[in-house]
């Protein structure tokens, strides 16, 4: 049962508005569907947009930080539990341990690296959580299609586009969530290699 949704999102606050619209409208529907947020822990950009607009429609929102981003003033004192980690793995980590649930918003680099983790962890299966793509103004477009490319020639299966979700609205998104039902049978190592 999905309880806590981690969100992985961008932490500039220059990106357009119609990314902060979708972030918040993100959040306010999560806490609508009771589930709570596990994030980066901090007040700046889509993350806090979207963690934010959940803690004023109800939901708890719990923070993850790294200790040199903790150590320059980012956090936001809103969470009702700030885990603080050693590094960047280390909060990866944590916070695939305390969620059941993934959504990348748009983001940076940071974002890419931790949502090719949840794939890669899904694929090997470490876990069977959903893993949403929010493709919020075609935002990820070419990513997903540099995924058909590396299924297209062989260097992953056709079989692994279903490790992840691409959701084109907020609302989307949500559904997937309500209507998920994980793959329980253990990975083989036919699911995983291509031959």
């Amino acid at each position: 049962m999905i309880k806590k949704v981690c969100i992985f999102a961008s932490s500039s606050s220059k990106v357009d508005g119609c990314y902060y619209e979708a972030a918040q409208k993100l959040g306010a529907l999560l806490a609508k569907a009771g589930f709570d947020i596990v994030y980066g822990g901090s007040s700046l950009g889509l993350m806090w947009a979207c963690a934010g607009s959940a803690q004023k429609s109800g939901s708890k929102i719990y923070g993850v930080m790294p200790e040199r981003l903790y150590n320059m003033g980012v956090a936001t004192d809103h969470c009702v539990e700030l885990t603080v980690t050693k590094c960047m793995r280390t909060r990866k980590a944590e916070m695939d341990r305390i969620s059941d649930a993934v959504i990348a918003l748009p983001g940076g680099f940071g974002t890419l690296e931790e949502l090719s983790e949840m794939i890669v962890q899904k694929q090997l299966g470490y876990n069977n959580k959903p893993v949403v793509i929010l493709n919020t103004n075609g935002f990820y477009d070419k990513l997903t299609g540099f995924f058909d490319t590396i299924i297209e020639q062989n260097f992953g299966k056709g079989s692994h586009r279903e490790i992840y979700y691409v959701a084109k609205t907020p609302e989307d998104a949500i559904e997937y969530l309500k209507n998920y039902k994980a793959d329980l049978k253990p990975v083989t190592k036919e699911d995983i290699y291509v031959k």
